[in-house]
């Protein structure tokens, strides 16, 4: 008997037809738009557990599209899930703006040092092509490969590194930035948030041109553990707001990640407009579903170190349900972990989670 092979694709599309399911895409587009779904839609920030699996270090994902796209395919083709997160790092825009970066041959990229040494010297800040920066135009690219292949079967979501409050502490440095926040001129820290929110903005155009299914930021440094609600609404949501502007504008979603414990910056957040949050598992879920629910998707939130990585497959378990049961009677949920998953977590406590979330409908 002869045995014939199909691409995934062609198998996600038969499944489709004659079980009546729906694919990735339709159920992570769904929960966005607020509509039911057949089961839990899912999409994983998993792209160092992704390289990791593929048998490739962190040096050999981030220079090249295709083993980028490899290890999501392979992934996708492993655990079944509605839709991939590409990223790569949270220094490619910092990078791109020449700041410093560390490429550790097994960890993702990162920066130590501040390219501003004094707050003054952002008046000689020069124009920016962030287009230029050898890493963008890899990461453009991984996207249209992986939305290309799947087409329309699984959800792809074009993150686009930091936000601007987030990008403008990595060219300050992080201890300075916090200084100027409170003591520096209110003139040049305006000045170096519109430099960064247009390399912000220019990056997240490049990402729209790839035809990916979203836009997502982080802006981990403009949450409650690093500054007040009151510095958050003033020096870091109206610039989220304008990358939110430009990707309504083009006819796509955006999602916003912040990480840490952002309960007193909830109701702020909703004032960027974002259709979706990402939220880390220090935020109060229930808190959450009470602000979110019927406004903005969640993303999230199991805790990707201490329950994926280090916890029993009981206990990825037990907190699925927990955070399933909350959201029970919401569609706009999208399950996650509340960060990105450490290399090293166990393939079967992603499957527990995953296919608890499958079989909870």
């Amino acid at each position: 008997m002869t045995t014939i092979h199909l691409p995934v694709n062609n198998i996600f599309t038969l499944l489709a037809t004659f079980i009546n399911i729906m694919k990735g895409y339709e159920r992570i587009n769904a929960a966005l738009k607020g509509l039911q779904t057949d089961k839990i839609p899912i999409m994983l920030h998993n792209f160092m557990m992704a390289a990791r699996e593929h048998g490739v270090t962190m040096e050999q994902y981030r220079n090249s599209p295709g083993v980028i796209s490899d290890c999501f395919i392979s992934a996708i083709e492993k655990y079944q899930y509605d839709g991939i997160l590409i990223d790569i790092d949270t220094v490619t825009l910092a990078g791109a703006v020449g700041v410093q970066v560390d490429f550790p041959a097994d960890s993702p990229a990162r920066s130590h040092i501040g390219k501003i040494i004094k707050l003054e010297d952002i008046a000689h800040l020069k124009p920016v092509r962030v287009e230029d920066y050898r890493y963008i135009q890899i990461w453009l690219e991984a996207v249209r490969f992986l939305k290309e292949h799947f087409k329309d079967e699984i959800f792809i979501r074009g993150n686009c590194d930091q936000a601007p409050f987030s990008l403008a502490c990595a060219m300050r440095g992080t201890q300075n930035w916090m200084v100027d926040l409170m003591t520096g001129p209110e003139e040049q820290i305006t000045t170096l948030l519109e430099y960064c929110t247009d390399a912000c903005l220019q990056f997240a155009k490049l990402m729209i041109q790839t035809g990916c299914d979203m836009i997502s930021n982080g802006d981990s440094p403009a949450g409650p553990e690093m500054i007040s609600s009151e510095m958050y609404l003033k020096y870091a949501m109206p610039y989220e707001k304008r990358i939110v502007g430009l990707v309504h504008a083009k006819n796509l979603p955006y999602s916003l990640h912040i990480c840490g414990n952002t309960n007193i910056i909830l109701e702020h957040m909703l004032l960027t407009g974002a259709d979706a949050f990402e939220l880390d598992y220090r935020t109060d879920i229930n808190k959450i579903y009470n602000t979110f629910h019927e406004t903005a998707t969640f993303i999230g939130n199991i805790d990707p170190s201490g329950v994926l990585a280090l916890g029993t497959v009981d206990d990825v378990k037990k907190k699925t349900l927990g955070l399933l049961s909350v959201y029970k009677d919401s569609d706009r949920f999208i399950l996650n972990a509340g960060c990105a998953m450490p290399p090293d977590t166990p393939s079967e406590n992603l499957k527990i989670m995953i296919d608890t979330a499958r079989n909870f409908r």
